[in-house]
């Protein structure tokens, strides 16, 4: 019945013939990974049985609820479907049954009279009252009107019809049944996880492109799954990823096939067009295997439409023909570092603040960052090249090496204002100097700025910073940490024309 979904094939055996069948008043789905193939598999099944032979007709209705987010919208979307009826724009967008007089969308009481109207339309000419079988399904149940819970589990008692009601839901039940037994227990579906294996069925079934293609998407798409995988079992979202790096990834192999006919221009395009070897394939995987977990970062939460991103990660053109020794990757192998060269230039400071902040114990920073008033220059600390050892003569091992540590808000912005006070305060004080009268006053200012903590927001959110902190916590500053690392750092430092090695406690 249902081939292009792997992995339903149970499911789809046991709904079709209850449905079709002695369907129960009442069904909940529950689907926590890919409601949205659950939900196209319940189309499939009941498109086939409204054509199939049967003892009943069968009338179905999906309704989405988070779509209709008001009971009337509810209301009109399932008496519409059960009817086959699209509302016109040029006729006003009336609903159906409205050239008579009668709404069925203002009231729940409507609303089962117009279920009772739809069944009474469906079997006319047939021999009894219970040929006809009505089946809804409301998709994204836990969404539902809380007031409406109640009254559509129980519809088919309600309108006294052959009626199914069919709750879809990434919930369990458990989580949005209503209190005090006021709902019947459903007849319960809980879907497995899909396979790995049969999301790669999946994704290799839809391909419909050019045939020779065919066995290097099979390759890309295992490729794919291998990664996004362990993240994500929806084949919609890994779909979605593998619609924005197919382009790029099939690029090379089209722009080889292009200049060969170009230099065979009697050749036939069919004829002429050879799938690539398992050599390409393998050092296309070798160039694109870092940029799938970038398009998952990206595209999974959507942070980037698939379109932009695609364009974005453009390989170069011809790339087979450059030496496989002189081109590692296509795409940065970390997205950071793709994107941090456009900061502002507050936000580079920030983020070599929290560097330093990250990597200098807290009782260094009067040593390195300490000035006072008259003096122009900070003092600067020459640091030893001898490696510190314990008692036990055992090394001590350098910061950097054990990671990041935490730090708070407050000392973070204290080494921030010496930073800007060292190597950015002539630009900015430029001009009305003379509205300044005590050295630091304008960079204190600076960093108390509203603009200041927005800007800490954004990388937190852009994954440059790392808060270690209680979102919701109110007892003292919020800790960080810093999620770049030493080379960019120092990259970092270079732009801004700030000497890194002198702010480092410890050898670098």
């Amino acid at each position: 019945m249902d081939t292009t979904h792997p992995g339903y094939e149970d499911f789809t055996t046991q709904f079709s013939t209850l449905i079709s069948t002695m369907p129960p008043p009442f069904m909940y789905i529950n689907d926590a990974d890919a409601i949205q193939t659950t939900v196209a598999v319940i189309d499939n099944v009941l498109n086939h049985l409204l054509s199939a032979p049967g003892p009943s007709k069968i009338s179905y209705a999906r309704a989405d609820a988070i779509a209709c987010f008001s009971a009337r919208l509810l209301y009109e979307s399932i008496i519409n479907a059960l009817a086959s009826w699209t509302p016109q724009w040029e006729d006003g967008a009336v609903n159906w049954g409205a050239d008579n007089g009668v709404r069925w969308n203002d009231t729940f009481d409507g609303f089962v009279h117009g279920l009772r109207a739809v069944h009474a339309y469906l079997g006319k000419g047939k021999k009894k009252e219970g040929d006809v079988r009505l089946v809804v399904v409301v998709e994204r149940a836990e969404r539902l009107i809380p007031e409406l819970m109640v009254p559509l589990t129980r519809l088919a008692e309600l309108a006294r019809v052959d009626l199914c009601v069919v709750f879809v839901s990434e919930a369990p039940w458990e989580t949005i049944r209503p209190p005090l037994g006021a709902s019947p227990d459903p007849y319960f579906f809980d879907i497995p996880p899909p396979t790995k294996e049969d999301i790669v069925k999946h994704l290799i079934s839809k391909y419909s492109s050019h045939p020779p293609l065919k066995p290097l998407y099979t390759h890309f798409i295992t490729t794919l799954c291998d990664v996004c995988y362990p993240f994500t079992h929806d084949p919609h979202e890994l779909a979605y990823i593998a619609a924005a790096r197919w382009p790029g990834f099939v690029k090379p192999v089209l722009d080889a096939n292009k200049r060969d006919m170009d230099l065979d221009a009697d050749s036939d395009s069919e004829e002429a067009f050879q799938p690539p070897s398992e050599e390409t394939r393998m050092r296309l995987s070798r160039l694109f295997n870092p940029s799938l977990s970038l398009a998952l970062d990206a595209l999974y939460p959507r942070l980037q439409n698939a379109t932009d991103w695609a364009k974005a990660n453009e390989p170069p053109p011809n790339l087979l023909d450059h030496p496989p020794t002189n081109l590692k990757t296509v795409v940065p192998s970390d997205e950071k570092d793709a994107g941090i060269t456009s900061l502002p230039r507050l936000s580079k400071f920030i983020l070599l603040a929290s560097f330093l902040a990250s990597t200098n114990p807290p009782k260094s920073d009067l040593r390195i960052f300490g000035r006072g008033l008259d003096e122009k220059k900070k003092r600067k600390r020459r640091a030893s090249g001898k490696p510190t050892k314990t008692k036990g003569g055992v090394t001590k091992v350098a910061q950097r090496l054990l990671g990041p540590t935490s730090f708070t808000l407050d000392r973070m912005l204290a080494i921030l204002g010496a930073l800007l006070e060292e190597n950015d305060v002539d630009s900015r004080i430029q001009g009305h100097a003379s509205e300044f009268s005590i050295p630091g006053e304008e960079t204190d200012m600076e960093i108390s700025r509203v603009a200041v903590y927005a800007v800490v927001v954004e990388l937190t959110s852009m994954r440059l910073l790392t808060r270690t902190s209680a979102v919701d916590r109110l007892d003292g500053p919020p800790t960080f940490k810093a999620a770049v690392g030493y080379e960019m750092a120092l990259c970092l430092a270079k732009e801004l024309d700030v000497s890194l090695a002198d702010f480092f406690w410890e050898v670098m």
